[in-house]
């Protein structure tokens, strides 16, 4: 078991980091459990990663999470894989080994379903069809963590069509792809729809998607969670769906990493959530 009284560092590698509520969240935990440690903003430029990685190592730190744009890179250089990072081709967790080896693992997808659960404690991946709308790296993990729930279909919508059709190659399964301008016809029958896009973030334009045909029991769901409610989801509760943020899916991914690294598996209190709230208002 990791010894908690030792003090270690963990940071987060990306380009840009500023924007990230990921170490006000672990230091919340490390202040919570009395746990000796920091966890610290690490912004790497692209070109860099390989010697910030290996960084980690002289610098004596446990790991580091990792975002954009790097988490595909660091997945190429990292010693080995866990599972989940193999098959999604992506890392966002790195744990630096006893032996000063590295080890890549993918918690979104964990954190993605987890959140789920929590916006409706009786999801169930085989319900029924998935519209994943964008072709990124957030639907690489959400595609993945589907079709591993037994999503009976998952219907994959990005305005690069090519693009979603190598994700469909890639992972296998039943994986539709459709042009973006069926977006609002592909709604009909769905039990959950997921954005994964930029649109609705603050600063970019609101996402143009007609719910008209979608469900009124189906689980609407945007990654986003800054706005808290996005446009999607205002307009989804106000015709009566049930709605989850992207707020969730970041408290839950680390969980995981804080554990791997401080030895401890942290729990979401409603205390925790207001906090990070606040960070968003």
């Amino acid at each position: 078991m990791t010894d908690t009284k030792q003090f270690k560092a963990a940071g987060l590698i990306g380009w840009p980091v500023f924007q990230s509520r990921s170490p006000k969240l672990h230091g919340y935990w490390l202040a919570h459990y009395g746990i000796p440690g920091t966890y610290l903003p690490l912004p790497v430029q692209p070109g860099r990663v390989e010697a910030a990685l290996r960084g980690l190592v002289a610098l004596g730190f446990a790991g580091c999470n990792v975002t954009i744009p790097h988490k595909e890179e660091v997945a190429r250089l990292v010693d080995r894989l866990d599972p989940a990072a193999k098959r999604m081709g992506a890392v966002n967790l790195v744990i630096v080994e006893a032996d000063g080896s590295l080890s890549g693992s993918n918690t979104d997808g964990y954190g993605f379903i987890e959140n789920l659960r929590d916006g409706k404690a009786d999801w169930r991946g085989d319900a029924g069809p998935a519209v994943v709308l964008g072709g990124g790296g957030g639907a690489r993990s959400v595609v993945v963590s589907l079709l591993n729930e037994g999503a009976p279909e998952v219907q994959l919508v990005n305005r690069t069509r090519a693009r979603a059709e190598r994700l469909a190659q890639e992972f296998g399964g039943p994986i539709t792809v459709l042009d973006w301008d069926q977006r609002h016809t592909a709604l009909a029958g769905a039990a959950l729809l997921v954005n994964t896009t930029n649109q609705g973030m603050v600063g970019q334009q609101p996402l143009d998607l007609r719910l008209d045909a979608l469900p009124k029991a189906a689980l609407v769901c945007d990654i986003i969670y800054n706005p808290l409610e996005p446009p999607l989801l205002q307009a989804a509760r106000a015709r009566g769906n049930p709605v989850v943020n992207g707020l969730g899916m970041l408290l839950h991914q680390a969980r995981p990493a804080f554990k791997a690294w401080f030895g401890v598996m942290p729990e979401i209190t409603p205390e925790l959530r207001a906090e990070m709230e606040a960070t968003v208002r």
